[in-house]
């Protein structure tokens, strides 16, 4: 059972079917029947059990929009005024927001994530009230002495006409992908090793709290166009709890949805449907370096055709050189980013990643350039 009310917040016992708060019943935790596959089920077997159909993501509930102006009233009766439909994705649609109450400055803006009130964001605020409080964000900064950590802070959550689902948080930006998009979907390295030292620090965190992020993406990063320097992992609607009460989860393949994720950068466990571990989470960051550095995976192309994805991925695992080598082609690869690949891709599934080691990677090129991964990210963005 969960350990918090999705209505009203309010921590319960696992044991409780009702929250004693609000009244409400209690929703069990996602516990999917898993696929009948072996622990050493070949990538072959796997593609005889699974669909070649298999969608790229997995699917969501279609959430309506709501017009631009509607008041949306949340758990702590604070009100919030839709403003711009900014984007939208397989979990639901983001807005400009603003406060339409008394009890937060008028002039902050924020940003509301919107879905069915059964879609996907239930499994993000969940993650939210259990892992992303802001008091154990900022005591994980101070321990660890960053000044900046990219997890968002919830801000207000609710319930809409009793058919959608409502997270509200500070302004978070625009996407790394929209930013991306604006340009000529390339970064150098000095961006890219800044971005990926931020999102360590993030993963580091989120798996010290028990859960795995599970869709690494430039569409899940958030920039801050006033300041270049606030960087957000956000996008927590396929998080897993992989070390509930800190016992890790065993290597089950067909325990959750196969291909669950973006299908150009989720782990060959998150392919074979098993619970993403923290390798998975950092290999996924390593694709999307590669990604962001070249324009391309071996894959790319191939993205239709899961098995294809897969097939690559598996080969591609313990030939990291022949990967690098592929995508920079004549340009010499960054040997921080060969380190760090070489490192993440060896990770067997409950391993604990050497966090320090990898940031340690992937700082040097910076060091060279005389610039901190907590400087302003050297983006172009228009707000």
């Amino acid at each position: 059972m969960i350990n918090f009310c999705p209505q009203c917040g309010q921590k319960v016992e696992t044991a409780f079917h009702f929250c004693p708060v609000c009244g409400n019943k209690l929703p069990k935790e996602e516990d999917e029947e898993p696929m009948q596959l072996t622990p050493d089920a070949s990538l072959s077997s796997l593609k005889a059990k699974v669909s070649p159909r298999s969608p790229r993501r997995l699917k969501s509930t279609s959430v309506a929009p709501l017009p631009e102006g509607k008041i949306l009233t949340d758990q702590n009766s604070k009100q919030w005024k839709l403003g711009k439909l900014l984007n939208q994705s397989e979990c639901g649609l983001m807005y400009e927001a603003q406060s339409a109450s008394g009890a937060c400055p008028q002039r902050q803006r924020y940003s509301l994530k919107l879905d069915t009130k059964d879609g996907r964001l239930y499994n993000e605020q969940i993650f939210l009230q259990r892992a992303a409080k802001k008091i154990t964000v900022d005591k994980w900064k101070r321990m660890h002495s960053v000044p900046l950590l990219g997890i968002p802070n919830c801000v207000g959550f609710g319930l809409h006409e009793s058919n959608y689902r409502f997270l509200v948080f500070p302004e978070l930006g625009r996407t790394l992908q929209s930013i991306l998009n604006d340009g000529t979907n390339l970064l150098t390295e000095k961006p890219v090793f800044q971005l990926a030292i931020r999102m360590l620090d993030s993963l580091e965190y989120i798996h010290g709290n028990e859960y795995v992020h599970g869709d690494i993406t430039a569409e899940n990063i958030y920039v801050n166009p006033d300041d270049l320097a606030e960087v957000t992992l956000a996008g927590y609607c396929s998080a897993f709890r992989y070390c509930p009460g800190g016992k890790h989860v065993a290597q089950r393949e067909g325990r959750r949805t196969p291909h669950e994720g973006t299908i150009e950068f989720i782990s060959l466990d998150g392919h074979r449907g098993a619970g993403p571990s923290r390798r998975s989470d950092l290999q996924s960051l390593g694709y999307c370096m590669v990604k962001w550095l070249c324009g391309f995976l071996p894959w790319t192309d191939e993205l239709a055709d899961v098995h294809k994805v897969m097939e690559q991925k598996e080969r591609y695992k313990t030939d990291v050189v022949g990967l690098l080598r592929l995508c920079f082609g004549r340009k010499p690869a960054p040997d921080a980013l060969h380190s760090y690949l070489q490192q993440a891709m060896a990770l067997t599934f409950e391993e604990e990643p050497d966090y320090k080691a990898l940031r340690k990677f992937l700082g040097k090129p910076l060091e060279m350039r005389r610039t901190s991964a907590y400087d302003s990210v050297d983006l172009k963005v228009v707000p």
